[in-house]
């Protein structure tokens, strides 16, 4: 198998044609500016992505209201912000033409941090103390959900990602935990009828045969209740419900489907495999393969949790560290048929250029992330969020913060 081979061929997604295997995953970097616009450093961080020649690179958990987020400098996604993201889409089609961007929507819901926002749920978790929303609340949500996709459309996106992962509003609600009674609370039925509405909701508004939807989805969430458990009590697999919607997602035109699992709130090391315990990255090998299996052929299955598995100095036992590679794997998944691309969330951080390197034959100079998770240590602290290893510039912020910390810490001691 040439894995080069493999990974720079291209693949068609609805009507787009992408390039290569490559997926940036929607990494949250908290660098927008006071009105939720692209800042300099959200420019310079995706003019590097669209440098770097990945086939589809998807913008940040981008929100949908100022009243609800979970990070105090996020990017928002609403009337008033319109001309600037059509300026920033603009300038990275000057940079790379070829690449697809699309957006992933979000609204935080239990995840929204109530120092600067407000906190609401369908239903609050323990430890999740929220303001249980009305349906009326809940009404106006799905109507900014679909202004949003029509304003992303408006916007020169080639499409969204409509985020059901990692805890946020949309995997509240088709959690099997939701058994409020209420229009999508209970059976199952009930739960995913919420997705099944919005998706049906946005292709009425957003009339492109060419605009792509698709969802990242957490498959299995790991904790009681989870999404992709067999009950509201209990963390034990269940596949059935996420074979379900995303089967009922295609009927109603997704394209794509981004795997994921966990929630990085509640089950951290299931989200993003550390080098503690990389092992749980197979999991996710496992959860694309599911969803391969149960979609027709041209919908799109992209695979996540690759970026621990670098060069092959990952610590797996049983296995040669060639065969272990990032890119090994990524190819050989593709190969059998358990995904279709390959998602690189932490090691788009550490090397925005890896897809142009390898098509250059510059294999050899790609910086591998080695799942320090200092990035996700600025995400904790709301700050500007990069590479801590290969980035001086936010090497210096976490150092700065670790100071500021210090010094907090011995002021109360």
């Amino acid at each position: 198998m040439d894995y080069k081979e493999v990974l720079l061929s291209p693949i068609s997604i609805g009507n787009q044609v992408c390039q290569n295997r490559f997926f940036i995953q929607p990494m949250e970097c908290t660098d927008a500016d006071t009105q939720g616009n692209p800042s300099e450093l959200t420019y310079r961080r995706y003019e590097n992505l669209f440098r770097g020649e990945a086939g589809m690179v998807c913008l940040e958990a981008i929100t949908i209201t100022d009243k609800n987020r979970s990070r105090l400098n996020q990017l928002f996604i609403m009337e008033r912000n319109l001309k600037p993201l059509e300026k920033f889409v603009s300038h990275l089609r000057e940079i790379n033409p070829n690449t697809i961007f699309i957006f992933q929507l979000t609204h935080s819901g239990e995840l929204s941090n109530p120092e600067f926002s407000r906190r609401v749920s369908v239903k609050p978790l323990p430890g999740f103390e929220a303001d249980v929303m009305t349906e009326e609340e809940f009404e106006k949500i799905m109507d900014d959900f679909v202004l949003a996709a029509k304003i992303a459309h408006d916007a020169g996106a080639n499409g969204i990602d409509m985020k059901f992962c990692h805890g946020y509003l949309g995997s509240q609600i088709l959690r099997p935990y939701n058994d409020r009674k209420w229009k999508y609370g209970g059976p199952w039925e009930n739960r995913r009828q919420f997705a099944f509405d919005l998706y049906e909701r946005i292709q009425k508004a957003v009339k492109d045969r060419n605009f792509l939807v698709g969802s990242k989805i957490s498959v299995w969430e790991g904790f009681p209740g989870g999404f992709g458990t067999a009950g509201p009590d209990t963390p034990v697999i269940d596949l059935t419900e996420p074979i379900d919607l995303i089967k009922g997602l295609e009927e109603r035109g997704a394209q794509f489907f981004i795997q994921s699992a966990g929630s990085p709130s509640i089950t951290i090391s299931l989200t993003q495999a550390d080098k503690s315990a990389p092992y749980f990255a197979y999991l996710h090998q496992y959860f694309a393969k599911v969803f391969r299996e149960n979609l027709k052929p041209e919908t799109v299955v992209i695979g996540s949790n690759y970026s621990v598995f670098r060069d092959g100095k990952n610590g797996l036992f049983a296995v040669s560290q060639e065969d272990s590679s990032l890119l090994r794997y990524g190819a050989k998944n593709i190969n059998s048929g358990f995904t279709d691309m390959v998602g690189l969330g932490r090691q788009s951080f550490a090397d925005p250029l890896l897809p142009k390197k390898l098509r250059l034959g510059q294999e050899g100079e790609i910086k591998y992330c080695t799942a320090c998770d200092n990035c996700l240590e600025l995400l904790i602290q709301q700050q500007p969020i990069g590479c801590c290893t290969y980035n001086k510039y936010y090497t210096q912020v976490l150092v700065q913060v670790r100071k500021e910390k210090g010094k907090l810490k011995a002021k109360h001691t």
